[in-house]
C-alpha cells in the first residue's frame, strides 16, 4: 500500500500514521527497529533502562539498524527521579520526539524546543490538552477509555472530536485499536494517527516472557480490569487468578495515605515503586503472582508473530476500507 498521508506522517517522515506506544518493561530496541523498518515509528520508555549507559546504547543500536524516527517516553512527575538525566541524554543524542506522561511537560518542552525535538503529550481531557498546547506541545495524545496501561475516563468517539475542536495542534488517538478497521475509525474521528501498544506485546521481538505473550493471545477484552494498586493511578491489567485474589482497589492504609496532603507524594512514590516491581517480576518470568499489563485490544491478538506481520495486517485491513481524512 502507498503512504497514508496525514500531519503525523509528514511531521515524522513515516509511511503509516502509527506510533508503537511506549510500554513499561515491554518496549525495547528490537521492537523499535522492527517498527521503523515496517513503515511506522516506535517509542520506548526511558525507565526501561536501569542506567544511562544502557539507555544510550539502545538509542545507538536503533540508529545503526533502522533509518527512521526514534521516540522516547518520559515520565514527567516527581516519581521519576532520573528525569533530568534522561532528558539531557535525549537532547544530546537528538532523538526525534518525546512522549510525556503523568505530570507537567513544561521543563521537557523548554529543553526540547531549541533542539528541534518534537514533544507529544498524553492527555485525557480538554483542560489538560489546552494547558500543554499553551506550553508549546507539538501534538496531544488522546488517551481514551480503551487504552492499555494508564487509561483515560472517556471513549475515543467523544474525546478525539472534542480535542480536535478545542486544540490547534494535531490529535493522536491512543487506545482501542487492534485492527485496521478501528485504526480507520480513529482517523475518521479527526485523529492524525494512532498510538497502539497492547497488540505488539505478543510479538517475537518483545523481550517479555512467552507466558506474558501467550496471555495476550489467550485472554480478551472482557478479561481486562482497572487497578490502582500498581502506580496509584488507574492502570489496566489482565484479570488473572492472582489479580482476582488481591483485588484491584488500594487497601485501607494505601487509601488513607494517598488522601493525606503531607504523605500523599511519598505514598504515591512507594505505590509506584512497589507496583513497578510487581510488573517487572511478572514480565520476565511467570509465577502464580503474575501481573500483566495490557489493554482491551488484545481481543484481536490471535498468535505470537513478528512486528512486521502485525503492521502488514493492519495496513491490509485499512486499505480494504479506505480513509476519509487523508491530508
Amino acid at each position: 500500500m502507498e503512504k497514508i498521508s496525514t500531519p503525523l506522517t509528514e511531521m515524522l517522515g513515516i509511511k503509516y500514521p502509527i506510533i508503537m506506544a511506549p510500554m513499561f518493561l515491554v518496549s525495547n530496541a528490537d521492537m523499535l527497529i522492527a517498527a521503523i523498518n515496517s513503515g511506522i515509528t516506535g517509542t520506548v520508555p526511558a525507565l526501561n533502562y536501569r542506567t544511562d549507559k544502557e539507555f544510550r546504547a539502545a538509542i545507538q543500536q536503533i540508529r545503526s539498524a533502522a533509518d527512521g524516527p526514534i521516540g522516547i517516553n518520559l515520565i514527567a512527575n516527581k516519581s521519576n527521579v532520573r528525569l533530568k538525566e534522561q532528558l539531557d541524554t535525549c537532547v544530546e543524542l537528538k532523538v526525534d520526539y518525546i512522549i510525556t506522561s503523568l505530570g507537567s511537560p513544561r521543563k521537557i518542552i523548554e529543553k526540547c524546543k531549541p533542539a528541534g525535538i518534537k514533544v507529544f503529550c498524553d492527555v485525557v481531557d480538554i483542560h489538560y490538552a489546552k494547558k500543554v498546547e499553551e506550553l508549546g506541545a507539538d501534538a496531544v495524545i488522546a488517551v481514551n477509555k480503551e487504552a492499555g496501561g494508564h487509561a483515560g475516563p472517556t471513549k475515543a468517539a467523544e474525546l478525539v472530536p472534542a480535542l480536535v475542536n478545542a486544540c490547534n495542534i494535531p490529535v493522536i488517538s491512543a487506545g482501542g485499536v487492534g485492527n485496521g478497521f478501528q485504526w480507520k475509525e480513529k482517523l475518521d474521528l479527526g485523529a492524525v494517527g494512532i498510538s497502539m501498544g497492547s497488540p505488539f506485546i505478543a510479538t517475537t521481538e518483545a523481550g517479555v516472557s512467552q507466558d506474558y505473550k501467550q496471555a495476550c493471545v489467550d485472554y480478551g477484552s472482557k478479561d481486562i480490569v482497572m487497578t490502582t494498586k500498581l502506580s496509584g493511578t488507574p492502570c489496566t491489567v489482565i484479570n488473572t487468578p492472582y489479580m482476582k485474589e488481591i483485588g484491584t482497589k488500594q487497601n485501607w492504609l494505601e487509601s488513607i495515605l494517598n488522601k493525606n496532603k503531607t504523605l500523599k507524594k511519598f505514598a504515591k512514590m512507594l505505590t509506584f515503586y512497589k507496583g513497578m516491581k510487581m510488573l517487572e517480576k511478572a514480565a520476565f518470568g511467570a509465577t502464580y503472582k503474575s501481573v500483566w499489563c495490557a489493554g482491551p485490544s488484545i481481543e484481536y491478538v490471535n498468535s505470537i508473530r513478528p512486528v512486521k506481520e502485525v503492521v502488514d495486517q493492519m495496513v491490509e485491513e485499512f486499505a480494504s476500507v479506505g480513509v476519509k481524512n487523508q491530508a
